[in-house]
């Protein structure tokens, strides 16, 4: 894979995207900033992000993406390629936090977050590994939680999201291996970022209210996490560190974060669980990276 890559970037329009978008551009690799709307509701965002390309020279290009759309979705990776003729790192970072007692989010408000976090993706991905089978290499690159190991009340449905994209990405990465491809995880602790501001509460109120003190849940939860958040740049740093880790070397998950909360115990366990379940089927060799690394560490 070249030193400097080909890189789109989902989601890009703020918080960790948008950050994420700087720090690899900075470093000369050229990113597809790619966002909902730039010529309307993110027209400002747009303008901010082509703004400080021009200002410093930086390889950044705005496309429109709607991770919920399969045709925009397709429409801006062809385009992507278009432009570059290769694509070597997808980072799924469109999401957002949808927050409330479980009983109180309506199937609606459910099947949009999964529709987003979880089959946005999915979307992606499909557009992006024709090209990445051609070349024989790539990345795809996951941006999860801690919440995608461990489980908060009143936060169930972002939990299950973020429950889901794990474990396809580690599918992915089982079964992508023998063809040059990387799939990795990012699990970030609580990082000052647009995603508080962007979040989505639980529609159906009165049966919120029938819940006496488990009512505060979601308003302890979101104290406790905003308390905590830290400096979002680490986040950013660390997808640059594992974007430049060569070929082979990377690991499956990588928790960023102040504190473990038991997010690095769960993930030592499953990787000694996983790697006795595939010796069990019998396709553990067929599950290595070229290079011979095991792409299922931790």
């Amino acid at each position: 894979m070249n030193s400097h890559q080909v890189v789109l970037i989902t989601g890009s329009s703020t918080g960790f995207g948008r950050l994420f978008t700087e720090t690899l551009a900075r470093k000369g690799h050229t990113v597809f900033a790619t966002m909902r709307d730039p010529g309307g509701r993110n027209a400002k965002n747009a303008a901010e992000i082509r703004t400080l390309a021009q200002k410093e020279s930086l390889p950044i290009h705005v496309l429109e993406l709607d991770v919920t759309d399969d045709t925009s979705v397709g429409r801006a990776v062809d385009a992507a390629v278009a432009k570059t003729g290769r694509i070597d790192v997808a980072i799924n970072n469109a999401g957002y936090y949808l927050g409330g007692l479980a009983e109180a989010v309506t199937t609606e408000q459910a099947r949009r977050q999964m529709d987003t976090n979880f089959l946005g993706p999915v979307r992606v991905n499909r557009a992006v590994l024709p090209y990445m089978r051609r070349q024989r290499s790539g990345l795809l690159m996951h941006i999860s939680s801690g919440a995608g190991r461990v489980v908060l009340p009143s936060a169930g449905f972002y939990c299950a999201s973020k429950f889901a994209l794990e474990a396809l990405a580690e599918s992915y990465s089982y079964e992508l291996a023998a063809q040059g491809i990387e799939s990795v995880i990012v699990e970030p602790g609580a990082y000052e970022t647009a995603v508080f501001g962007n979040s989505v509460t639980a529609a159906d109120l009165a049966r919120t209210d029938t819940y006496g003190a488990a009512k505060e849940f979601p308003a302890k939860l979101n104290g406790a996490l905003l308390s905590a958040a830290g400096n979002p740049q680490e986040v950013a740093d660390a997808v640059l560190r594992i974007l430049e880790t060569p070929a082979g070397e990377k690991h499956l998950r990588y928790r960023i974060s102040a504190a473990s909360l038991g997010v690095d115990e769960i993930n030592a366990l499953s990787r000694k669980v996983q790697a006795s379940l595939l010796e069990a089927f019998g396709i553990a060799a067929d599950t290595k990276f070229l290079e011979g690394k095991a792409v299922a560490s931790v």
